[in-house]
């Protein structure tokens, strides 16, 4: 559920109630799964309009489940079951009705959504003979298309006039969306903006865990305190960090409180699934992230002789083109000058190791580099040490910067001189400290105290590669 949703290529049922685990699993393709629901409930002597609604319902249904991983979120290992009580009848090797198989060809990547909502309609239906319920009846339906109704008019009838039918939405490999390895402090990526989301919003169902702010994809103090409120609350181990078993518990958790498989679902707006970051890159974008860009490829560029170091503007000019091609070129990339995925994080692997090479001590007038992780409230290294060692010396000229004991404890005092170096150099004020404020830290505190400042990219004296 980090995106829009998307037609999956197969389905993993479950043939039997969910905590039946005598009963196996089954794969088979998305359209042949709706065949054989359909084939299992409707008949196919019904009129073509009835058919239709109904299969749109069966659709939406499924992807439902598929879309907010209702039981995966619960541990399982299957998208949906073959028990009427729970989901929908799945019958193994049944016969498929002709008149069926050629409408779910025809519409199987289609599906119904309530206006101004992302996920696919939790389509509730039942027979409306021997079962009744707030959604579709599926003889409801027929005495509908008998008096002329259109599929799309007896979904209105039913779901409301709130509804569109989405067509021809992609089909793609059936992925889950845990990112496969555990989210930890100084993580950046859209997975961590996305579980901030998630936080943010069952907070106000469960005021004890705490807002997280900004979302910006950073994995701070912040979101580690939430994320082990989150894991007291409901039972985890309090690791702080978002490995499987969080990942999916939050995302449970989130779709009870959206009541996102409900018919009166909260829904998930554009906003509440687009990603906060870009999955690219490329010449003419500008930010932060551009800038963090830069500050890595300087430092690179300063100790590998062949990668041409970046001057941190915050624009992705061509200059950081050539820099990033140079880049690409050394570690045997495809030098196409766009930061993708992959190129990020060999940068991020190749500054690393520079880091973890050169020891956390001044030499001459080399400012230390930035850890590769952000540093914030509750955070003890050396790396917060000489954080306050360069805000004190700066504070000799910048009085508006409060002095700290340089104690290697990252606490309220050392936020508030953050905050203040922020404000006061037009730096976002987090009060933590990323790549941009080491980085203008860093170069504040060797121009004051060597009458010049010292950047990353200057050569350092050796080369590493």
């Amino acid at each position: 559920m980090t995106g829009e949703p998307f037609i999956p290529e197969t389905i993993t049922v479950h043939l039997g109630r969910p905590d039946d685990g005598t009963a196996g699993n089954i794969t088979v393709s998305f359209p042949d799964y709706i065949k054989n629901v359909a084939s299992s409930e409707i008949y196919p002597t019904w009129p073509e309009s009835a058919l239709r609604a109904n299969i749109y319902a069966i659709i939406s249904y499924t992807l439902n489940r598929y879309y907010t991983e209702w039981y995966r979120s619960q541990g399982y290992d299957f998208d949906i079951t073959s028990s009427i009580q729970y989901d929908q009848t799945f019958i193994e090797n049944r016969e498929i009705f002709e008149p069926i198989s050629n409408i779910v060809d025809n519409i199987f990547n289609d599906y119904i959504q309530r206006q101004g909502n992302i996920e696919p309609l939790f389509a509730a239906y039942c027979d409306g003979d021997e079962v009744q319920c707030d959604g579709l009846s599926q003889w409801g339906s027929v005495e509908l298309a008998r008096q002329g109704y259109i599929p799309y008019d007896i979904l209105r009838y039913y779901y409301g006039d709130d509804i569109n039918i989405i067509q021809d939405a992609p089909v793609r490999p059936s992925i889950q969306s845990y990112p496969g390895s555990p989210l930890v402090f100084g993580d950046l990526s859209n997975d961590v903006a996305f579980i901030q989301r998630q936080l943010n919003r069952i907070s106000n169902n469960y005021p004890a865990i705490p807002k997280i702010y900004p979302l910006d994809g950073f994995f701070d103090d912040e979101t580690r305190s939430a994320v082990a409120k989150f894991q007291e609350i409901f039972n985890i181990p309090q690791s702080g960090g978002v490995d499987k078993a969080t990942w999916y518990k939050i995302n449970y958790i989130y779709n009870s409180v959206k009541r996102l498989s409900q018919l009166d679902s909260e829904g998930l707006s554009l906003a509440d699934v687009s990603l906060q970051l870009p999955e690219e890159l490329r010449a003419g974008d500008a930010g932060p992230l551009v800038t963090y860009l830069q500050y890595y490829l300087s430092v690179i560029g300063a100790y590998y002789r062949s990668v041409t170091p970046a001057e941190i503007t915050g624009e992705f000019d061509n200059a950081t083109v050539s820099s990033v091609r140079s880049f690409q070129n050394v570690f045997g990339l495809e030098p196409t000058g766009v930061l993708n995925q992959r190129t990020w994080d060999d940068i991020a692997r190749a500054y690393n190791g520079i880091v973890e090479s050169v020891p956390v001590t001044e030499t001459g007038a080399n400012a230390v580099l930035y850890p590769g992780f952000i540093l914030t409230e509750g955070v003890t290294n050396d790396y917060v040490r000489i954080l306050q060692e360069y805000l004190n010396y700066i504070h000799g000229t910048y009085a508006q910067i409060p002095l700290v004991s340089a104690t290697g404890y990252f606490g309220p005092l050392t936020r508030n001189a953050v905050t203040a170096f922020q404000n006061l150099f037009g730096i976002q004020a987090t009060g933590s400290v990323g790549p941009v404020t080491w980085n203008e830290i860093s170069n504040i505190y060797s121009d004051l105290r060597y009458g010049y400042e010292k950047r990353p990219g200057q050569y350092p004296g050796y080369i590493i590669g």
